[in-house]
């Protein structure tokens, strides 16, 4: 009698890169990776596969999802493009607080004076998050000139997120954040709201908060004496902060200044250093 049949053994599980609820293999890492890259440029390493999975597992279940192929599935779809970028809220890291890195708000308070006195000043907060680097620009701007009303002074603020970007330009901050604010600079640029500080209307209209993708075109057409943009090009690859060190060259003004983080380096010929981690636009932009 011939023996039965055997059925075909079953095709093994691809092992998931993290223990959880949800199986993450490296594919679904690796998707994510590129559309992220795609649209924003920035670059993710394979040691960030926990973070991803962290992250965008709250989401699966908030969209009542049950795998990740589906979500890939979503988020690479031609419906796809709201959740893309929410996924990229959810993905990037949004660190800041006011006065970070204050030998840079020194080294503009020192070039202010001279740039206000030869006509209209423009500076850039490039990877604004939720607002405290430009308004510690806001705030530098009104401790150095206190006639800043009456010139031609206006700080553009962008960042990638939308949702950052709302809560800069409400401007509305709790306790333990505006701490780190000099008391001298505190009287008259915040008020009382609720069980948190607002930034007061002086130091706000100074600031125009917009979306930008830096990897995009940039609607400005006018210079910047001072660009901020900081622990933003860590998050790319080599050729991506390149171009981006270039893009910003050709966007000062001559002799203009960029600011960046302390792990960062711009590498355009036309930068020379001017201090820890501000670099001098050498001779007038391309």
């Amino acid at each position: 009698m011939n023996a039965p049949a055997r059925s075909p053994a079953p095709a093994p599980r691809t092992p998931s890169l993290v223990e959880g609820e949800f199986v993450f293999t490296a594919e679904h890492f690796a998707q994510i990776r590129a559309l992220l890259y795609e649209d924003s440029g920035i670059s993710l390493p394979e040691s960030k596969a926990t973070l991803v999975y962290s992250r965008l597992a709250k989401r699966l279940r908030r969209l009542g999802l049950t795998s990740f192929g589906e979500y890939c599935a979503l988020v690479s779809g031609a419906d796809g493009t709201e959740e893309r970028r929410a996924m990229m809220s959810f993905l990037t890291t949004n660190v800041t607080r006011f006065f970070r890195e204050p030998h840079h708000f020194d080294h503009l308070r020192e070039h202010l004076p001279g740039w206000a006195a030869k006509g209209p000043v423009r500076l850039w907060s490039a990877g604004c998050s939720t607002g405290q680097e430009p308004y510690s620009m806001a705030l530098t701007v009104l401790a150095c000139l206190p006639n800043a009303a009456e010139l031609d002074i206006r700080i553009l603020a962008t960042d990638i997120d939308p949702v950052v970007v709302g809560q800069a330009h409400a401007g509305l901050y709790p306790d333990d954040l505006v701490d780190a604010i000099p008391a001298d600079m505190r009287r008259g640029a915040l008020k009382r709201d609720g069980s948190g500080w607002r930034m007061e209307d002086r130091v706000r209209r100074l600031i125009a908060f917009k979306e930008l993708n830096l990897m995009q075109a940039w609607p400005m057409r006018g210079r910047f004496q001072a660009i901020f943009c900081r622990n933003v090009a860590i998050y790319f690859d080599l050729p991506t902060q390149e171009r981006l060190w270039g893009r910003f060259a050709d966007a000062l003004t001559p002799d203009g200044r960029l600011y960046i983080g302390h792990s960062e380096r711009a590498s355009d010929p036309r930068f020379c250093s001017d201090g820890l981690t501000v670099y001098r636009l050498e001779g007038r932009a391309r």
